[in-house]
């Protein structure tokens, strides 16, 4: 028995007992020749919830009810083909002949003990780029050594409340809200919809990144 005990604290068993709950999310845009390509997903402790193909998001799990589904994805498209719009004016204003990746990667943890840590990452084709200081709401730019366009990024984000006070707030208190409702261990756990509040987070990826991808193709490199 006690050779079996230790043989399971070596091999981490029980572990996943610890393990935090998550909800994450990954939104990722390609741009070539003024032609933006999206898509992503949205996962809750470990479930695909939502689903973004081109200017299309599927809910995965069934959070909201399907005419409330409906507005919500006409919200999506009609931002995605907004953006679209919007690059190739800049495209066709300053032309850009290589493909640029702009990557979001957000969510947060909440662990057994009710701590939680929340993040933000950007990366640009495949670098990091710019990360989010929760605790302080501060934007900070990540690309190695000195980089205009990330330098003007992170001036410019930090401009505007709805990246900063709000974007802290949404990580802090709606996402983690998100997981205290699924939380056995707080005995919070819900059958409400949390699905607005995903939306929310899945808009509010998309509103960063259009800003984002905007400065980068208006700056062309250059501050």
């Amino acid at each position: 028995m006690l050779r079996l005990l230790l043989l399971c604290g070596a091999l981490g068993c029980g572990a996943d007992q610890e393990a935090p709950l998550t909800f994450t999310m990954l939104q990722r845009t390609r741009v070539s020749k003024g032609i933006s390509v999206f898509w992503g997903n949205a996962s809750l402790d470990g479930r695909l919830s939502h689903l973004l193909e081109g200017l299309n998001v599927t809910q995965v799990l069934p959070l909201e009810p399907p005419d409330a589904w409906a507005r919500r994805q006409q919200d999506v498209a009609t931002y995605l083909h907004s953006f679209s719009q919007l690059v190739k004016l800049f495209v066709k204003e300053r032309p850009i002949n290589y493909t640029q990746s702009l990557s979001c990667h957000l969510g947060c943890h909440l662990f057994p003990n009710g701590s939680a840590h929340s993040f933000y990452e950007v990366t640009l084709n495949g670098t990091a780029f710019l990360s989010f200081h929760v605790s302080n709401a501060t934007w900070e730019r990540r690309w190695p050594g000195a980089h205009a366009v990330a330098a003007f990024a992170e001036r410019e984000l930090m401009k505007y409340s709805k990246t900063t006070q709000e974007l802290q707030h949404f990580l802090n208190t709606t996402c983690v809200g998100i997981l205290q409702a699924q939380s056995a261990w707080t005995g919070k756990q819900s059958s409400q919809s949390h699905a607005p509040l995903v939306l929310g987070l899945i808009l509010g990826t998309f509103a960063l990144l259009g800003m984002a991808v905007g400065i980068f193709l208006c700056t062309r490199g250059s501050s």
